[in-house]
């Protein structure tokens, strides 16, 4: 029997979104509007075109647009823009709490400078919270195709700007970039007082994820959806209780999965994996959060009590105090017995 999940349901849905590159939110008409701003040549003529190139056979593919579409941003306004559309659009669909990734090398590496990248960021938190009652923390990823040193010297220009920062991060180009290659800046990270995530299993093998784990220390897996390759490691994760921020629309988009209906989303909650659902990188991917919800819902049928699971496990993952927390899934509670 099909489970009659409504839209409304899911987008009243309170949320957390722990797996979210702000760079991924620019959406084409955005990139054209501060492209223009900035005085900055696109090679596509207009937003259709653009997102017709939207259409990728593997990570890496996704990769090359993605940081050509990055190169627009330059200002400090234009990261508060980029962050402040998401905001907006993320409490509209039910997000409470949000924990966004940013990539400073991408930024960095064409001269634009640190400070108007976390600045423009954070004020944007500040008015988000405001403006729309929704919680965020920042996450600062190092990009893994490129050299340990050069993640080391991101790190040296963000230890100042410290009190801005929740976690440090790892993604780009997985496969062939073992996380185990950049555990001296993760300790450094660590020893500063930063949780540290990364994404593992998602194109790479379930080894990455023990790295992960076990080298980098992390708190979280991003993706993890190999690790069911692995029963051993399935028992780590579930003993330790590590959250996994799983991507559903970016795992078909990318060729992970063929189809959403052999996602192995409800597999990982059968196992007790702590599954959660996110958008990745939205604009690009076909979806925010709740269209990752809508569709994954409507392909594995998850129940109500899944999809609230997926949520409450969010809330249990994030990057909060204890009361903070607690606060959030009685929002959860509250909504399940009103709806």
């Amino acid at each position: 029997m099909k489970h009659a999940i409504t839209e409304s349901f899911l987008r009243g849905l309170p949320k957390a979104e722990l797996h979210l590159h702000i760079e991924g939110t620019l959406e084409p008409e955005l990139m054209f509007a501060i492209a223009k701003r900035n005085k900055i040549p696109l090679r596509f003529q207009s937003v259709g075109e653009l997102r017709q190139a939207y259409d990728f056979s593997n990570l890496q593919s996704f990769l090359d647009i993605y940081y050509e579409g990055a190169k627009v941003l330059l200002h400090e306004q234009d990261f508060f823009d980029l962050a402040m559309a998401y905001f907006e659009r993320a409490a509209a669909q039910g997000v409470r709490h949000a924990e966004i990734f940013f990539d400073p090398q991408t930024h960095t590496e064409r001269g634009v400078a640190f400070e108007a990248v976390i600045t423009g960021l954070a004020r944007a938190q500040k008015e988000a919270e405001a403006a729309f009652k929704i919680t965020s923390k920042l996450i600062l990823c190092f990009l893994r195709h490129l050299p340990a040193d050069a993640a080391m010297r991101t790190l040296d220009e963000a230890l100042p700007y410290k009190h801005l920062l929740t976690a440090v991060g790892l993604d780009s180009s997985e496969v062939g970039h073992p996380p185990k290659k950049f555990k001296k800046v993760f300790e450094r990270a660590r020893d500063a007082g930063l949780m540290a995530v990364a994404h593992a299993g998602e194109e790479g093998p379930p080894e990455y994820v023990w790295q992960a784990l076990d080298e980098l220390g992390v708190s979280r897996i991003d993706h993890g959806v190999r690790s069911v390759e692995d029963k051993k490691l399935v028992a780590r994760l579930v003993r330790d209780n590590i959250p996994l921020t799983v991507c559903p629309l970016s795992n078909v988009k990318l060729k992970v999965f063929h189809d959403l209906k052999h996602h192995n989303l409800r597999k990982m909650l059968d196992l007790g994996l702590k599954a959660t659902v996110n958008s990745d990188d939205p604009s690009y991917f076909g979806g925010y959060v709740l269209e990752n919800l809508v569709e994954t819902q409507k392909a594995l049928d998850l129940t109500r009590d899944e999809l609230a699971q997926l949520e409450r496990n969010a809330f249990e993952a994030a990057f909060l105090s204890p009361a903070e927390k607690k606060k959030l899934v009685h929002q959860l509670d509250e909504f399940l017995k009103s709806n």
